[in-house]
């Protein structure tokens, strides 16, 4: 029998990802229609002359292998913000790197700042702040933050 510490249950869970339409196989499917048609109009005009065509459909192609590989690598990025007892905690990955958050609930605040034409959320306390909600859109970042404000001023 295998002894285990019980995580205790979760007062408030959010979990915000960015909206990834495609799988990996379609991605991988979608990069290689685009690059057979570029090449293969490509082809065509260097075989009329315009041989000069070819390097710049390269160079096309190669920044859309740049940009797919980019997507992918943030496709399982999220931010987790969980609220339990006299804690909250902030889990944020971006590009597989996993960083953790700990603050104290009671000391905690909710920041809504206008920040180049959007909202931006921050969660700060003894001077140290983690901006959250960045796969939010600017209504789903004011809607997080009146959310923590309610859950972290105890009035739930």
């Amino acid at each position: 029998m295998e002894g285990s510490k019980a995580e205790p249950s979760a007062d408030f869970v959010i979990i915000a990802r960015p909206n990834c339409s495609l799988s990996p196989a379609s991605r991988l499917l979608c990069l290689c229609v685009i690059a057979s048609v570029a090449f293969g109009i490509a082809l065509v005009f260097a075989w009329l002359g315009a041989w000069l065509v070819l390097p710049f459909a390269g160079l096309e192609v190669g920044v859309l292998v740049w940009a797919f590989r980019h997507i992918a690598r943030h496709a399982q990025d999220y931010e987790k913000i969980t609220l339990y007892g006299d804690r909250l905690m902030v889990e944020c990955q971006n590009a597989g790197q996993i960083s953790r958050y700990e603050f104290n609930r009671y000391w905690a605040r909710v920041v809504l700042e206008p920040a180049h034409g959007e909202w931006r959320v921050a969660l700060r306390s003894h001077g140290r702040q983690v901006a959250v909600g960045r796969h939010m859109n600017c209504t789903q970042r004011q809607a997080l933050a009146k959310a923590l404000r309610i859950r972290l001023s105890h009035k739930v």
